[in-house]
C-alpha cells in the first residue's frame, strides 16, 4: 500500500506563491503588472519610494517564485505577469479558502 505524503506539491506551491507575495511592495507589484501588459523596472522605481536595489530584490523574489518574467532589453528590464503562475497561485489559493 502507497503511503500518500501529507504535504504535497500544491502545498509547496502555494507556500511558495504566498511567501513571494508577503510583502506589500510585491503585493503592489502584482497589482501594478496585473493591471497592464508590462511595466519596466524602472517606471516602478519612480512610482515606488524605496532604493532601486530594494525594489531589485522583491522582483527577484516575485520572478523566482513563477509569478513575474523579466525580459532584459537593454539597459532595462522589462516585467510582466506570468500569466500561467499567476492563474494557478489564485486557483490555489482560492481553494485553500473555500476549504
Amino acid at each position: 500500500m502507497e503511503v500518500k505524503p501529507i504535504i504535497d506539491n500544491k502545498h509547496k506551491r502555494l507556500a511558495r506563491y504566498a511567501k513571494a507575495m508577503s510583502h506589500p511592495v510585491r503585493i503592489f507589484v502584482l497589482q501594478t503588472l496585473s493591471q497592464q501588459s508590462c511595466c519596466y523596472s524602472g517606471d516602478l522605481t519612480e512610482i515606488l519610494p524605496i532604493a532601486k536595489s530594494t525594489l531589485s530584490q522583491h522582483l527577484k523574489e516575485l520572478k523566482e517564485a513563477g509569478l513575474i518574467q523579466g525580459e532584459t532589453e537593454a539597459p532595462r528590464i522589462k516585467y510582466c505577469i506570468n500569466k500561467e503562475n499567476w492563474k494557478e497561485a489564485k486557483e490555489l489559493i482560492n481553494e485553500f479558502f473555500t476549504q
